[in-house]
């Protein structure tokens, strides 16, 4: 009876070839479960001790931009060890490890034990933030064992995965579960933002950046976080998927430091079931455009606002963040078929896969000791600047690079933009060095940032 369901549910949840899965032969195998699937992949699957150094806080006040000069001096901030704990994969034979960024972003130490207790320190080849993915290479490593990819667009709900891991320190641990859920977006937690695979495979803090592996030992997604109250698992875990993951691992072997995602230069909202009666859908779907950056290829490809994507190389795109997705895993260099409707018809274009323009060139300017603000880093904005600070796209004139010590000061973080100094409009950075230079007794700056506009005045 045993046998029946597991040969029942082989063949249900897992429709493969012969050659790619194997429906388990006798009461020996069957008891064996999934003992030969973690002895292949148990040895790739590394736990991660990392150490960065960060600064203490002065005050509960600090980075207020009215009450923190009232406490500057109130004490010295003393530098503290954070140490953190989680998982990582090896997924090259020369000792490339993928992890999440929450666990090794900016360390200063990182050390790497592998299953067989060999350590080595290893060192961050790329980071990106926005997908919580880190490479980093292993020092003086041999071969290591490592695990084969698959392809995590085919996926099913329903499979049988095992996440494996460290979690809460206790070493190696290995739980198995279901896909529960895919393309998930705007639901985990931390930094990542994106696009899940969701499991009710137990994951646990220290599971963050394990593997969560098919039945036959490959890899479909890099455990990240998950959603809970008590701060256990409760069933409900994220796993960034492996077309993700490949991509990041190319960029690192080409030689980047930092994740490069194809530019959209689009505005755009998921279209719910009230906006698609209004634009002629028979049910929601697809991401409405809403504005076109001038620059946009999707602009050269002929698209519009109004439109309404609906899939990126033949899959569909339900949210901003999914077609971001896809993008990613189309890569920089390629052209990606996008799929889109308008007036009644479903379109096709091809549209290049192409990194954010630094057209027209930063103009990077310094303000000199002379001016109001010294040490002020300023730069015209364009595309290229758009995505670094995620301005909005009709984000136009300056941007603050670097405020310096005395525009940190005076409450000017990296990534604000200068609308205008002594309600004078800001064109160019060499405009806005000039105003600086020429203030006397009072100075005002209308700044943006995020959304929220303010006017800093100073008496000089």
């Amino acid at each position: 009876m045993i046998r029946a369901i597991l040969v029942f549910l082989a063949l249900a949840v897992f429709p493969a070839t012969a050659e790619e899965m194997r429906v388990p032969q006798g009461e020996a195998e069957i008891r064996t479960g999934f003992v030969p699937v973690v002895r292949v992949t148990a040895p790739a699957v590394v736990n991660i001790y990392a150490k960065r150094i960060v600064r203490g806080r002065r005050s509960p006040f600090e980075d207020d931009p009215f009450f923190e000069g009232l406490f500057r001096d109130f004490n010295e901030p003393r530098p503290r060890i954070q140490n953190s704990l989680g998982s990582g994969v090896i997924l090259g034979e020369d000792g490339l490890v993928v992890s999440n960024f929450h666990v090794v972003g900016r360390a200063t130490d990182i050390r790497v034990v592998l299953n067989d207790r060999r350590e080595f320190s290893a060192r961050v080849l790329l980071s990106d933030e926005e997908s919580d993915l880190a490479v980093l290479q292993l020092e003086d490593a041999g071969q290591m064992p490592a695990l084969e990819l698959r392809d995590s667009d085919t996926v099913e709900v329903g499979e049988l995965v095992l996440a494996i891991g460290n979690p809460f320190g206790v070493g190696q641990t290995v739980s198995s579960g279901i896909i529960s859920g895919l393309a998930r977006s705007g639901t985990a937690t931390g930094n990542a933002r994106g696009y899940f695979i969701q499991t009710d495979a137990p994951i646990n803090p220290g599971n963050s950046g394990g593997a969560l592996v098919d039945v036959n030992g490959r890899l479909i997604g890099i455990n990240t976080s998950i959603l809970t109250r008590s701060g256990g698992s409760d069933g409900i875990g994220f796993a960034i998927p492996s077309a993700l993951v490949r991509q990041v691992l190319t960029q690192a072997r080409a030689g980047n430091t930092r994740f490069e995602r194809p530019w959209a230069g689009l505005g755009g909202q998921t279209v719910t079931s009230d906006m698609a009666d209004g634009l002629g859908l028979d049910r929601p779907g697809g991401v409405a455009v809403s504005q076109v950056h001038p620059q946009s290829p999707f602009r050269d490809a002929g698209l519009r606002p109004g439109d309404v994507i609906t899939e990126v190389d033949g899959e569909p795109v339900n949210t901003p963040a999914e077609m971001i997705f896809r993008m990613s895993v189309a890569g920089l260099g390629t052209d990606a078929s996008v799929s889109f409707y308008r007036q009644g018809r479903v379109r096709t274009v091809s549209v290049s896969m192409i990194a954010p323009p630094n057209i027209p060139p930063p103009d990077k300017v310094e303000t000199g000791p002379a001016a109001a603000i010294p040490g002020l880093v300023l730069s015209r904005i364009n595309p290229a600047i758009v995505a670094r600070y995620d301005l909005p796209l009709s984000a136009e004139g300056v941007v603050v690079e670097d405020p310096g010590a005395i525009g940190t000061r005076a409450g000017l973080r990296e990534g604000d933009v200068l609308r205008a100094i002594d309600g004078v409009p800001v064109r160019t950075p060499a405009q806005a060095g000039e105003l600086l230079t020429e203030a006397r007794g009072r100075l005002a700056l209308e700044v943006q940032r995020g959304t929220r506009r303010a006017v800093l005045r100073f008496r000089l």
